[in-house]
This record gives structure tokens, C-alpha cells and sequence, in this order.
């Protein structure tokens, strides 16, 4: 089971480079986050696959420097015997935890796969491997993109919860009270597993606002206001980013939050810079 306690617990995802560049870019990344000694790093994984033999590669490159390293798992788009060598493959190569997503079907795609949702995938797991792995699965505090209702998005959080995960990360989030109404509605329901706040650090309005519109984290008005105004000054957007994602990071700490997963896009020094802001 997780072994959450400290409230600095922290954790930091990438995502696998196409590059040779972008991958020695990755590996000054991960050296500097690595010096505040987080419990894991984690690495994405592309719809259907796209990306599947980078994340391994990515994985296994990311873990050379002795902090675990936990690759994201997707079932769209895989059968049960890709998945069952995928994690023959990880347990081999020594890794312990595992992020289960269902993924999203790649246009052109016209089938999910044996494995439809991100509870399919853990019951699967776990009937593979036992409790070999920790395993993390996704929340969404202001409700999946494409769920008809956060009642409904909530059922579904809680199904895979309790088809045997350990840890919960959520999509990133700028109001602090949409993560805590969606853990204590958790929590009414049963779930006891810890809920890791995933922060965005930002850098750059016109990414962070498609990034945002695709997976359905609401930027509040005030904060899209501010950006738009500083129009091309990137230096005063990242200050301001800084600032109000630190503001976010202490509240959901005070908060009781049990950690901070942190989405980096392959950048340190935006990250460092909230870790260091925070008491």
C-alpha cells in the first residue's frame, strides 16, 4: 500500500522526448528535481500506443539515477497480451509503480480495446502481478471533460479506487476548493486512499489555455485576465505564474493535502522555483 505521511511529499512527471536533444534536456531535468528527493518520477504515455516504446526507453533512462520512476499505463488501444508483456517487462526491469489510465482513442481508432476503463485496467493488473506495484490512478476535481456529470465522474473515480489502487493524482486545478470538495465527497464515499493535488506550473499563457480547454481544468477569470494583459512579456507571466501557483501549493498543504505531484513539462526551474517558495 502507499506509504503517503509527509506533507513535502512530492512527485514530478515528464514526458517521453522525440529528441535526442529534448532527451538530454530531460536528463538535466531530472537531475535538478532530483536533488529534492521525491518519492517518484512518473512518465506519460501517448494515445494508442504513439509513444508506448519512448516511455520505456524514457523510464528505464529516468530511473538510472536511483529515484523510482512509474510509467503511465493506458488501456485504450491495447489488447491483454501487449499489456501482460508491458508488465512482465517493468517487473523485470525493477519498477514498482505504475499510473493506470484508461487514455483517450486516437482519431481514426475504432475500437477501445479489451480493456474500456481505468478500473478494468487495475482489476487487470492486480489479477497479473498481485501487489507488486503501487498503483496510482487519476481524479478530476472539476469533473473529467467527458463525464455527463461529476456525480457520475465521481462513481467512476471511486470504482477504480476500489478496484485496487494505492494513490490517486488529480488533474491540475487552480481553485484550491474544487480539490477539497472533491475529496471530502470522496471520502464520504468510502475512499480512503491518499488524493495528490497534480499543479501546473505556469509558464505560457497561449499553451496552459489549450492545454486547459483539452482537459477541461477551468482557469478561474481573473487569473486569464491577468495573463491575457501581459500579452508577450514572458518574463512577467512567469513571475505572476510563479506566484499565484506557490499561493495554490501553500493552501492545499495548510489544506492537509498528503503531497504535490507536479506536472513539469520537462522543466525544472518553474517547479523549483514554487518549491521554493513554499514553508
Amino acid at each position: 500500500m502507499s506509504s503517503y505521511a509527509h506533507p513535502l511529499d512530492i512527485s514530478f512527471e515528464f514526458f517521453p522526448p522525440s529528441t535526442e536533444a529534448g532527451h538530454e534536456k530531460l536528463m538535466r531535468t531530472r537531475d535538478a528535481l532530483a536533488e529534492r528527493d521525491p518519492r517518484f518520477f512518473s512518465v506519460t504515455y501517448g494515445a494508442g500506443g504513439s509513444t508506448q516504446a519512448r516511455t520505456t526507453q524514457t523510464v528505464k533512462a529516468v530511473r538510472e539515477c536511483g529515484i523510482d520512476t512509474a510509467p503511465h499505463l493506458s488501456c485504450i488501444g491495447s489488447d491483454k497480451e501487449a499489456l501482460r508483456d508491458l508488465l512482465c517487462e517493468y517487473r523485470e526491469a525493477g519498477i514498482r509503480k505504475l499510473v493506470a489510465l484508461r487514455g483517450d482513442l486516437p482519431s481514426g481508432m475504432g475500437a477501445a480495446g479489451e480493456l474500456r476503463y481505468a478500473n478494468e485496467l487495475v482489476d487487470f493488473i492486480r489479477a497479473e502481478t498481485g501487489d507488486h506495484f503501487e498503483i496510482a490512478v487519476a481524479g478530476y476535481p472539476e469533473s473529467h471533460p467527458q463525464a455527463p456529470s461529476f456525480e457520475r465522474d465521481l462513481e467512476n473515480f471511486v470504482r477504480k479506487v476500489q478496484a485496487g489502487a494505492d494513490v490517486a493524482i488529480t488533474q491540475y486545478f487552480f481553485n484550491p476548493e474544487a480539490y477539497f470538495h472533491f475529496v471530502e465527497r470522496a471520502t464520504a464515499m468510502g475512499v480512503v486512499v491518499p488524493i495528490v493535488p497534480g499543479i501546473m506550473p505556469i509558464t505560457n499563457y497561449t499553451k496552459l489555455a489549450r492545454f486547459s480547454d483539452g482537459c477541461g481544468a477551468d482557469i478561474p477569470r481573473w487569473i486569464r485576465k491577468q495573463l491575457e494583459a501581459y500579452g508577450d512579456d514572458s518574463t512577467s507571466i512567469r513571475a505572476f505564474g510563479e506566484e499565484v501557483v506557490s499561493r495554490l501549493c501553500q493552501r492545499l498543504l495548510d489544506g492537509g493535502a498528503p503531497g504535490l505531484h507536479f506536472y513539469t513539462l520537462n522543466q525544472a526551474e518553474p517547479t523549483l522555483k514554487v518549491l521554493d517558495n513554499l514553508s
